[in-house]
């Protein structure tokens, strides 16, 4: 029975990872070797014609980004040399659907890529190339307009959580002390500029004028904004001794839990799918990434388990596995046409957070 019980989160993140490689994973153009990607909804048009519209339709790069991110956590949870092929196929899928190119006009879809990428290994062998591209277009967008942070995307006004925390992850993680130095800048920028003194919650952005002031902020704080930060924290908090890292991780901590998870500790949601159906998995791996390399902080176990049990008692058995809600407070429908349950998104974020809580069994943080 205890044996049993240790494998429970592993047990439901694989049951998600076959979920959601069934029916979203494919070749490019459908038919394309050595290569995968991500379909953005399922079922699949009954049509021909909406078939092939859809191959060459909308393909959301940062979708992508995470399914890649996704399939590496899977690879850590369980090895498999099937698996590490359709991760090398997921990288070579990007970059032919991206017309031969790694990066894109925004900052926060190639972080997000970046990331995934840096942890898929050695085993994909343009892995430093895409790096390169991507971490030197990123340092270039790091300008002292709005007091400092990197642009949303080229050639716009807004500067953002999405894009800077993501980004700051990534630069920590190269090993370059001058990257460690812009990835603190980064954060710190995060905190004086984007934090709200009165919730303790990260707000989205904030758009500057022509001579580069603060014009308005967008003071929305949406899940993954806490996630992104709370990630760049820990990240430094592992790298930098300053204490300020640490004391900023436990504070979003604590304005999560209050402002976003009660009163049933279950992370709240949103009203659909699209890009908001990933926010709420993107917190959750970086709540378990608090949890398991900085143990001491407050509630980022209890978030991870609580939604991990509310999304799974609330899904959706269908023939593929499990189906999961936008919203973990809510019983999941089965996917359909128009249904945010149809989303490659919401899908992947109920992956991401079983695949936290799984990561919490094996560390023995659960």
């Amino acid at each position: 029975m205890i044996a049993a019980m240790t494998s429970l989160w592993t047990d439901r993140a694989a049951a998600a990872e076959r979920a959601v490689t069934r029916r979203y994973l494919h070749r490019v153009g459908g038919v394309l070797p050595a290569t995968r990607i991500g379909r953005i909804r399922s079922p699949r048009p009954a049509a021909p014609r909406e078939r092939a519209r859809a191959l060459v339709g909308p393909w959301h790069y940062w979708w992508q980004a995470h399914l890649l991110d996704c399939l590496v956590d899977a690879q850590v949870r369980a090895p498999d040399r099937r698996r590490g092929a359709a991760i090398a196929g997921m990288v070579r899928g990007v970059r032919i659907r991206n017309l031969g190119r790694w990066t894109n006009d925004y900052y926060d879809d190639i972080a997000w890529f970046g990331l995934a990428v840096q942890r898929a290994g050695v085993r994909v062998r343009s892995r430093r190339g895409a790096l390169d591209a991507i971490t030197a277009r990123i340092r270039a967008a790091h300008t002292p307009a709005g007091g400092g942070g990197i642009w949303w995307r080229r050639g716009d006004d807004f500067k953002n959580a999405p894009a800077n925390g993501p980004a700051a992850i990534l630069l920590a993680r190269t090993g370059s002390a001058d990257d460690l130095g812009t990835a603190a800048a980064l954060t710190d920028w995060m905190a004086a500029t984007l934090v709200d003194p009165a919730s303790g919650l990260v707000r989205d952005g904030v758009r500057l004028d022509a001579e580069g002031a603060v014009r308005e902020v967008a003071g929305t704080t949406y899940t993954y904004c806490q996630g992104v930060y709370l990630g760049a924290c820990v990240e430094l908090a592992q790298r930098e001794r300053d204490v300020r890292w640490h004391d900023r991780a436990a504070a979003v901590l604590t304005a999560t839990a209050r402002g976003l998870a009660e009163p049933s500790g279950v992370i709240g949601g949103y009203d659909d799918g699209g890009d908001g159906g990933l926010f709420n998995g993107i917190l959750a791996r970086y709540l378990a990434d608090a949890a398991v390399r900085r143990p001491r902080l407050p509630h980022a176990r209890d978030l991870v388990l609580a939604s991990a049990e509310s999304v799974w008692d609330n899904r959706a058995d269908t023939a593929a596995g499990p189906a999961f809600a936008h919203d973990w407070r809510r019983p999941a429908r089965r996917p359909a046409a128009g249904a945010p349950e149809g989303d490659l998104s919401v899908q992947l974020s109920g992956w991401m957070l079983l695949e936290a809580a799984a990561r919490l069994e094996r560390t023995g943080a659960a």
